[in-house]
């Protein structure tokens, strides 16, 4: 969005969005209702995810299996992806930092802000690995972090496994588990 265009958008900050009733997301300062509330096929995938994190996750004290929470990139964007795994101390209220890895579930009427927006936001903030899952096709796209900043995609899952090497934790997740 150009310079001259988001003139004319409201900018909202955090204090705002807290006052918000529903779900929402604020990026740059501009609202995105998250409704409809996603449907029964995603919440599925959405807790296949989330069991096969905390099962990985288990032996590791260092990193956690997150769904949707707050996470405050700064007073004009707040993000809730879908699922998500955290490492270090878990802050109480909402997170503050990137987390290593993002799941976002695509609906229709999230698609397009999360292969996009998204993207170039969890890009820009150093979001170690970000997957975005397709319920239509059943496929899951991987992209890892490169070393000069940007995602760069390394798989289409479907029934392909990937190793994730987090430091203090390591696991291989089966892609396969997730398909509802």
């Amino acid at each position: 969005m150009s310079a001259v265009q988001k003139k004319y958008y409201p900018d909202y900050t955090w204090d705002d969005y807290l006052n918000w009733e529903g779900r929402w997301e604020l990026i740059d300062g501009i609202p995105w209702a998250m409704s409809p509330a996603p449907g029964i096929k995603h919440q599925l995938i959405s807790s296949n995810i989330a069991s096969q994190l905390n099962s990985l996750l288990e032996n590791c004290s260092h990193c956690h299996a997150l769904l949707p929470v707050d996470w405050k990139i700064n007073q004009q964007t707040v993000v809730q992806p879908d699922n998500l795994v955290v490492c270090g101390k878990l802050p109480k209220q909402y997170l503050n930092k990137a987390p290593e890895i993002i799941f976002e579930i695509l609906s229709p009427a999230s698609a397009r802000k999360d292969q996009n927006i998204k993207f170039e936001l969890y890009q820009k903030e150093g979001v170690n690995y970000y997957i975005i899952v397709n319920p239509e096709d059943s496929i899951a796209k991987l992209y890892q972090l490169g070393d000069d900043g940007r995602l760069v995609k390394k798989l289409d899952a479907q029934n392909e496994s990937w190793h994730f090497d987090l430091g203090d934790c390591a696991f291989d997740f089966d892609f396969a588990k997730i398909w509802a």
